[in-house]
């Protein structure tokens, strides 16, 4: 297995480790810090559903402030509440449900009354369960209510009030925001187990008996889908009074059509401002608390609230370890623009297909996801960002340093097509030959550093002068090197910049060989061929090293030249090809130092070749030594 491939590895088992302790910490209560992030997300994920037609099961009578102003006191007195609760009953309702908490006596004649009224209609009366600061489960091990937290009292009813009406515990579960996101449907004590209000008022209006199983409730054959510890999650259908509303004040003065209450469960609860039963959800800051038990009961009578259960949780936990090791593989799929469309696509993917779910009513846990995907994520994309930068300079230096073993011109070229020249190409090109004379007998006598010295003295001359002109060197030969006009693509100047190169660099090195000590300036020269015509550009080497060159005629020819201005006591040999080429283009090349043309003969050549040559008509060193043709 490659280094790579065990990194990724590693990468994978470790995001999976991750993802899977985040899932179990949260489940285990230790991760609470999400609930905050995942309270926002539900809210978003609300809005974003928008507001929903509730089913017309329910109607709130509300004790607001126009019946609070009408009593002229809040609470209200218990016969007043008698009233509305005779005038409520009168239209027939299916149940009464009143979330008041009526735990402390009031006048013998008005609890009196309000016992009565509760006996004409079935009805529900709030309880609310108190629990101690800190709360712990039960200490049962076995059994579907071993999770239940226990309270450690209930505030029931006047017992008169308990005789004529059913008791209900009207507590709700809040986020860390202050929203509730869910009403217990079970609450418990030492020794005693209460239906919550909602549940109560549902199994009395269903009518059916009721079941506890694991994961859910039941009345008769319909299953209740409830989240962990038998909650039911609230799925808000709009703002206040999206559930009917209507005033009290309004039903004791008879302003109330009948179709409103008939057949309904009626809640009756206060909204008004004095009451301070208001909390606050995703479409309202102020929500009074009897819509949000309204909404609770509606969702057990219609089905249609938001599902938290079994299967929704396995697939909340598959999602939760699989996406991160998804979004990981991804990113070390690709280090690129191409990982990264990628990841963004699976997150946008997966935003969607949770807002989705949620509203299709599948709650799932989009705020653990996030907590086990960001920090892999961003842990291994950091790392991969700083392999990639470490990478790109490493590479940047070997580039850096294979640029001066290639010409810049043609590292680039096969950068773009690395198959440049894997193919031989016949074409047009100047090539051009530049020989130190008299060098070999020098070096027996210099130390291998001041040979070393001159040579790259030398080389960096014939490496800027022809850059400058947009030459290539193919290869320097010791004290020489071959120059090409034509690669990596053939151009219509090649042989005027072949020309102006090899004069610029006949004028370039006398002025260089006149600024070294005399005792080494009065034993070399130099020497340049010149010539244009057809070449064969191509690659030679074996499979572990390769050198681009160009072979034929051409290039002999422009070799050889060399010895011609050797013959000729020159600098220059520049043939006649390759000056008319250069005309041609029209480009005029200084003349006053190019005498010619003359024929000459080419060593291994049948016939003779017009040369035009090049002397400096003011030489700055005065050779006393000629062995150039010996060289």
């Amino acid at each position: 297995m490659s280094h790579r491939r065990l990194h990724i590895l590693v990468a994978l088992l470790c995001t999976g480790l991750w993802a899977g302790a985040i899932w179990l910490g949260h489940s285990n209560g230790y991760l609470r810090f999400l609930d905050r992030l995942e309270s926002a997300l539900t809210d978003a994920r609300t809005l974003t559903r928008g507001i929903k037609a509730p089913p017309d099961l329910v109607t709130i009578v509300a004790i607001d402030d126009t019946i609070v102003k009408l009593a002229g006191a809040y609470p209200l007195p218990r016969a007043e509440i008698a009233e509305i609760v005779e005038a409520i009953a009168r239209l027939e309702p299916k149940v009464i449900a009143v979330d008041l908490l009526l735990i402390d006596k009031g006048p013998a004649e008005g609890d009196a009354a309000l016992a009565k009224a509760f006996a004409a209609r079935p009805t529900v009366l709030a309880a609310a369960a108190v629990f101690p600061n800190t709360v712990q489960p039960s200490e049962e091990s076995e059994g579907p209510l071993a999770g239940l937290p226990k309270a450690s009292r209930f505030l029931l009813p006047l017992p008169a009030f308990v005789e004529r009406a059913e008791v209900g515990v009207a507590n709700v579960a809040t986020g860390q925001t202050g929203t509730p996101l869910s009403v217990p449907m079970l609450f418990r004590t030492r020794d005693n187990i209460e239906l919550s209000f909602p549940l109560r008022v549902a199994s009395i209006a269903i009518g059916d008996k009721l079941t506890i199983e694991p994961d859910r409730l039941r009345f008769g054959d319909r299953p209740i889908l409830t989240a962990a510890d038998y909650a039911l999650p609230i799925s808000y259908y709009g703002p206040r009074h999206t559930i009917r509303t209507i005033s009290a004040a309004n039903l004791i003065e008879g302003h109330v059509d009948k179709e409103a209450i008939q057949g309904k469960i009626v809640v009756l609860g206060a909204t008004a401002t004095g009451a301070g039963d208001f909390f606050p959800t995703p479409f309202d800051s102020l929500m009074p608390g009897v819509e949000i038990i309204a909404t609770a009961i509606t969702h057990l009578l219609a089905g249609d609230g938001i599902v938290r259960d079994r299967r929704v949780r396995i697939i909340d936990a598959a999602t939760t370890i699989l996406l991160p090791m998804l979004l990981v593989g991804l990113l070390a799929w690709r280090r690129n623009a191409v990982g990264l469309v990628a990841v963004s696509a699976v997150l946008l993917a997966w935003a969607a297909a949770n807002a989705i779910a949620f509203a299709h009513g599948q709650w799932l846990n989009a705020a653990v996801t996030i907590a086990a995907s960001a920090p892999p994520l961003m842990l291994f994309g950091g790392i991969q960002l700083w392999s990639g930068r470490h990478s790109a300079q490493h590479l940047a230096a070997q580039n850096k340093l294979l640029e001066q073993f290639h010409t810049p011109g043609l590292q680039q070229w096969l950068t773009r097509d690395p198959d440049f020249l894997l193919a031989p190409v016949r074409q047009d090109a100047a090539v051009v030959f530049v020989d130190l004379s008299g060098f070999t007998s020098l070096s027996e006598t210099l130390d291998p550093d001041a040979t070393r010295g001159l040579l790259q003295e030398f080389h960096a001359l014939v490496d800027k002068e022809v850059t400058r002109c947009g030459g290539v060197i193919t290869s320097f030969l010791g004290d020489g090197a071959m120059i090409l006009f034509g690669l990596p693509e053939a151009a219509a100047d090649d042989a005027a910049r072949a020309a102006q190169c090899s004069i610029a660099l006949c004028v370039k090195t006398e002025r260089w060989i006149a600024a070294l000590p005399p005792q080494i300036a009065l034993r070399i020269g130099f020497k340049i061929g010149a010539h244009f015509g057809p070449i064969v550009a191509s690659r030679l080497g074996g499979r572990n090293h390769q050198h681009i060159t160009a072979t034929g005629d051409t290039v002999n020819v422009a070799s050889r030249l060399m010895e011609v201005a050797a013959r000729h006591d020159v600098r220059l040999a520049l043939s006649d090809t390759l000056r008319g080429a250069a005309e041609r283009t029209g480009a005029r090349l200084k003349t006053g130092s190019l005498t010619g043309p003359v024929e000459a003969q080419i060593r291994g050549r049948s016939g003779s070749l017009a040369v035009w040559l090049w002397r400096n008509e003011h030489p700055a060193v005065n050779q006393h030594t000629r062995s150039d043709a010996a060289e």
